[in-house]
């Protein structure tokens, strides 16, 4: 990846941390903080203390050694399933430590990230994060698909609890675009298929386990690359975390 890979990746997560930092302020009130969400164990309270959680490995992040070798996004999100138990655990560690007055708490390392990023405008070096070292654009990149894949877990849950959900979208329109883009990447590099995202939604819902897997929907999401191909079978391969 290269300075213009941080550039926008940069640009995707303030804006939909911005954008996603409004409408739980505005919609997550103690009506709905305390509900079940839509990902299984966990309460809507503790995915907000979540989106904390997610800046924060962004915050704590380090320059590595010189001469390390980084992993790609894939390599580093595929390590996610194996520690599955402990972020959901250290999630509710957070969210009841933060419980009292939440987002002050989720702001401040919200802007502890922004501060790295601002400290290294343009730099895309490679840092020490928790799961491996990876390249600057890479970890936001990855921040971007956390903020956006629980956004619209947020989204889903608070119109299950309500019946009706807000009208205002939590998920960032250029936002969701980047992390499509991103995710399909992931398959691409693995499959060496020529695909584009044609419902940036659906596909990253299918590619996060979000949606369970059907042929019908993948070939709506995506699209290839010449129209007397066929979207293959990605089974196998999803969900990508």
């Amino acid at each position: 990846m290269t300075s213009a890979d941080l550039a926008a990746a940069d640009t995707a997560l303030r804006a939909q941390w911005r954008r996603l930092r409004g409408w739980v302020e505005e919609v997550v009130d103690d009506s709905v903080a305390g509900e079940a969400s839509v990902l299984p164990g966990w309460t809507v309270a503790e995915l907000v203390a979540h989106l904390g959680r997610a800046m924060d490995a962004l915050a704590v992040c380090t320059p590595a050694p010189p001469g390390t070798m980084p992993l790609t996004l894939g390599e580093y999100v595929s390590s996610y399933p194996d520690r599955a138990a402990d972020i959901a655990q250290n999630t509710r560690d957070l969210a009841a430590e933060i419980a009292r007055d939440p987002l002050p708490e989720v702001d401040r390392r919200a802007a502890a990230a922004f501060a790295l990023l601002d400290a290294h405008r343009g730099d895309d070096l490679v840092v020490q994060a928790r799961r491996g070292p990876v390249l600057l654009s890479t970890m936001t990149t990855s921040r971007v698909v956390e903020l956006v894949v629980h956004a619209d877990d947020l989204l889903r849950s608070v119109r299950r609890v309500a019946g009706s959900g807000p009208g205002v979208d939590p998920v960032d329109p250029a936002a969701l675009r980047f992390v499509a883009d991103a995710l399909l990447g992931i398959v691409l590099a693995r499959g060496g298929w020529d695909l584009a995202v044609a419902d940036p939604r659906a596909w990253m819902r299918l590619a996060t386990g979000r949606t369970s897997y059907d042929v019908d929907v993948l070939a709506a999401a995506l699209t290839p690359a010449s129209s007397a191909d066929a979207v293959p079978d990605l089974g196998r391969m999803l969900p990508l975390l």
